[in-house]
């Protein structure tokens, strides 16, 4: 074989071997084989502990639920391709009329499972996400709605604490890292505060506080529960029961039992008694009551102590410090809904807006 002719095999055989080693490395995805930005896929380890593949960028998610829906709004509203339940009435104020018309999904678990299987195909999303509170069974959980809906779901878990934690994870799944540190940062911010302000407090000199809700006023939210987070922090939360119904939420109660615990101040939930308790006889001889030390927690566009335990609960960190301890916390109020507004609603909240919303409460004596 003539040197020439032997260069050419030597040459035909080195680019064989390149071309196979290249397509090996992007059969297996090796992130050393090809670029970040050729890569299709990627295996994300979510809060389960589940390695997950998807997308490597991604444009169309949807939420698991109401509360993963407000949390993902606030970092990605342009990335939403649907909603797993309609806005609340409230919201057509402060939402943007495109983020509205999403298309309705469905909650894709749980007891209000309801996911509309042929409008997820019609909006095609490359991610489910699930943010909250883990439970026991959320490996299995995010396993079935893969299975049954063929897309990927991970779980994210945040409480109050984490919730910061939470959007610095989904900061970098989205590929908004910068977006996401500063509503990490706020989140971090605001709790931190509200801890420090219960500290200084401190146990002796917490309100003796009732959390009220339901059509007569008579179900509570029991201390210890998830939906009492910010009700035990802030406040000494005098609705104690041996066995809490639910998840402590809407606690059935009488108020010959009210009378007992005796609160220092009540708040009342959107849409209870807080408008007619002045005119009722049984409710009027509550020490609360009778010195008018009762409030409503405000809402638009959704309550501000939760119902979703989303992060709206972080504006209610806000308000209840200010409403309790107004010296200790020394808030400029409309100053921080206006924040909070921009940062998770995308809103522009006007001073009227916002003395509409604590028209109830924080204004109630003036």
């Amino acid at each position: 074989m003539n040197k020439n002719k032997h260069k050419l095999v030597l040459l035909a055989g080195i680019t064989c071997l390149a071309l196979a080693l290249l397509t090996a490395a992007g059969c297996t995805g090796d992130p050393a084989g090809e670029p970040d930005g050729a890569r299709e896929t990627v295996t994300f380890t979510d809060s389960a502990g589940r390695e997950v593949e998807i997308p490597a960028e991604i444009s169309r998610v949807v939420p698991s639920g109401t509360m993963a829906q407000i949390v993902l709004f606030a970092l990605a509203p342009d990335k939403l391709a649907g909603l797993s339940e309609r806005w609340s009435p409230a919201a057509g104020e402060y939402l943007d009329e495109k983020y509205r018309e999403l298309p309705v999904l469905g909650q894709f678990y749980g007891g209000k499972g309801n996911h509309n299987l042929e409008e997820i195909a019609r909006v095609d999303p490359q991610l489910i996400i699930d943010v909250g509170e883990p439970k026991p069974s959320i490996a299995e959980d995010m396993d079935g709605i893969s299975e049954k809906v063929d897309i990927p779901a991970v779980h994210i878990s945040a409480t109050m604490e984490t919730m910061g934690d939470a959007y610095r994870t989904l900061g970098e799944l989205l590929g908004m890292a910068d977006e996401g540190a500063v509503l990490a940062d706020y989140c971090d911010e605001v709790y931190r505060r509200t801890r420090e302000i219960s500290e200084e407090v401190g146990a002796e000199g917490k309100k003796r506080l009732l959390y009220c809700s339901g059509d007569n006023g008579l179900n509570v939210i029991t201390a210890g529960s998830f939906h009492a987070e910010i009700v035990d922090l802030v406040g000494d939360n005098v609705a104690v029961v041996e066995e809490a119904a639910g998840k402590g939420t809407d606690n059935p109660v009488d108020l010959e039992q009210i009378a007992l615990w005796d609160p220092e101040v009540i708040i009342f939930a959107p849409g209870s008694i807080y408008s007619t308790v002045a005119g009722e006889k049984s409710w009027r001889e509550l020490t609360a009551v009778k010195e008018g030390r009762y409030y409503e927690v405000p809402a638009g566009p959704y309550n501000w102590m939760g119902f979703p335990p989303s992060v709206n609960r972080f504006m209610g960190m806000i308000w209840l410090s200010e409403l309790l301890y107004p010296d200790l916390a020394g808030y400029d109020g409309y100053k921080e809904a206006a924040r909070y507004y921009k940062l998770f609603y995308h809103c522009e909240l006007a001073e009227g807006q916002y003395r509409e919303l604590v028209a109830r409460s924080l204004l109630k004596d003036q």
